[in-house]
């Protein structure tokens, strides 16, 4: 199994930075790509950035292409989701998730271990 474990959620002034970590811990050898995901409230789970864990690819969702930027350190074992110029459309909980192979990375079904999901709430 894998472990995965968020911190960095709380609350940001609009056009504010935050940054997101997700601890992987277990059988991390497993994971081949990683991804966040966003639920806000009354609406569905969405996609936002994935990562290839070798470092050979990343995503976005059109929505925050510019604004977010996904990262991962692999000694660390720890993927990172940097949030700038933030709007109001950002609150939500935020979760991350590991997918273990080349499946479809904007799927929550491709993905097979969810964080607990840290909420970060976006003021005016």
């Amino acid at each position: 199994q894998v472990q995965l474990v968020e911190s960095g959620g709380g609350l940001v002034q609009a056009g504010g930075s935050l940054r997101l970590s997700c601890a992987a811990s277990g059988r991390t050898f497993s994971i081949y790509g990683m991804g966040w995901f966003r639920q806000a409230p009354g609406k569905e789970r969405e996609f936002v950035a994935g990562i290839i864990w070798s470092g050979t690819g990343t995503y976005y969702t059109d929505s925050v292409k510019g604004r977010f930027t996904i990262s991962r350190d692999n000694a660390k074992n720890t993927m990172y989701l940097q949030k700038n110029s933030t709007n109001l459309e950002g609150t939500a909980v935020y979760y991350c998730a590991s997918r273990p192979g080349y499946t479809n990375y904007a799927r929550l079904a491709s993905y097979t271990y969810w964080g607990q999901g840290p909420q970060v709430t976006v003021s005016s």
